[in-house]
């Protein structure tokens, strides 16, 4: 059987009921568990806009220097990493709907926000013809 987890914000999870029987030890895990479930992920420190010829990347990063961030980009995929000797880590991956153009990207990191405007690489047509004899 497979179980997928919902996308539920945590107050749906802090209702109280009257237990049948009392369990402290289960009830501290349930809601330990679902609480943290939605303070995970970097969806909501992170906000991508799709513009006309690039893409704006912002990402909150604060307590981090340039020179402790990795941003890499490999075809369609950019990951942002923070550095081992980092004060916190960050650990990231979005996929676009276009390769991105390295040539015509940019990075900037100001009061604790990340900017990627990452360039959309455009397709090219790679069709050869034949002439019919």
């Amino acid at each position: 059987m497979f179980y997928s987890l919902a996308n539920r914000p945590a107050r749906a999870f802090h209702r109280h009921y009257a237990p049948v029987v009392s369990n402290g030890a289960l009830e501290k895990f349930l809601n330990d568990t679902f609480s943290s479930l939605a303070d995970t992920g970097a969806a909501k420190a992170a906000s991508v806009e799709d513009l006309e010829k690039a893409y704006s990347l912002q990402l909150d990063v604060p307590g981090l220097a340039r020179e402790q961030l990795d941003i890499g980009i490999e075809g369609d995929v950019v990951r942002v990493s923070s550095k081992e000797d980092a004060p916190r880590k960050v650990k990231a991956a979005w996929r676009f709907p276009l390769e991105i153009d390295t040539a015509n990207s940019s990075a900037k990191l100001e009061n604790g926000v990340l900017t990627l405007t990452l360039g959309k690489k455009v397709p090219v047509s790679n069709v050869a013809h034949l002439n019919i004899q």
